[in-house]
């Protein structure tokens, strides 16, 4: 079963907003933030702000625990700054990104650990679906579908799909077996193939 195209596409909107601002280059940036300069700061939200809370958003579905992660995100990215490493254009986008992704995770295991403890990581194997037709619906209506999948199978998704993790480095951030991370992502996947042919189905 393959990646469904519409998350690519949901992508490749969200980085217009990155592609808008070209007046001061990620090294460049960077070194202003590391100086503590306002502007600067600015610069960083405006240009990644939208992207970066679309990205807390896959993990975070109430909206005031949303906004509590991208603050604790930015006041770690603002105080670590000075780790940044510049490996190319773009670096600065992926590094900020993997720190929100990681405060998206502290706040799952530590906030709703009560939630997070009750998790059935170990769910059968199920036989995954065909991919259905996703081309013709919104992007913003497979993020919604993302963001009611069950917490398990939500983040498995989001860090397989969208951060491009292996199932090994999942088991490893999320403290459960490889094989539990494979079923979660095939439950996710099923799941999200029914509400996509739902929806579908509405709209005819």
């Amino acid at each position: 079963m393959q990646v469904f195209p519409t998350f690519a596409l949901y992508n490749d909107r969200n980085e217009n907003i990155v592609k808008h601002y070209t007046d001061t280059d990620e090294q460049q940036l960077a070194e202003q933030l590391r100086c503590g300069n306002a502007a600067a700061m600015r610069v960083f939200y405006d240009r990644y702000g939208g992207l970066l809370t679309a990205v807390c958003a896959r993990y975070i579905t109430d909206s005031e625990s949303l906004k509590d992660v991208m603050q604790d995100s930015m006041v770690q990215l603002l105080t670590h700054v000075s780790d940044f490493k510049y490996r190319g254009e773009g670096s600065l986008r992926a590094w900020a990104t993997k720190i929100v992704v990681t405060q998206a995770l502290r706040y799952l295991r530590e906030e709703k650990r009560r939630e997070w403890q009750t998790i059935d990581w170990d769910v059968a194997d199920v036989p995954e679906e065909d991919d259905p037709p996703v081309n013709d619906i919104p992007p913003d209506v497979i993020q919604q579908m993302v963001r009611r999948l069950p917490t398990g199978y939500r983040t498995v998704f989001n860090l397989y799909v969208f951060e491009r993790k292996s199932h090994q480095e999942i088991a490893q951030l999320l403290g459960i077996k490889k094989d539990s991370s494979a079923s979660q992502l095939s439950r996710a996947k099923n799941l999200l193939a029914q509400m996509i042919r739902q929806y579908t189905n509405t709209q005819q």
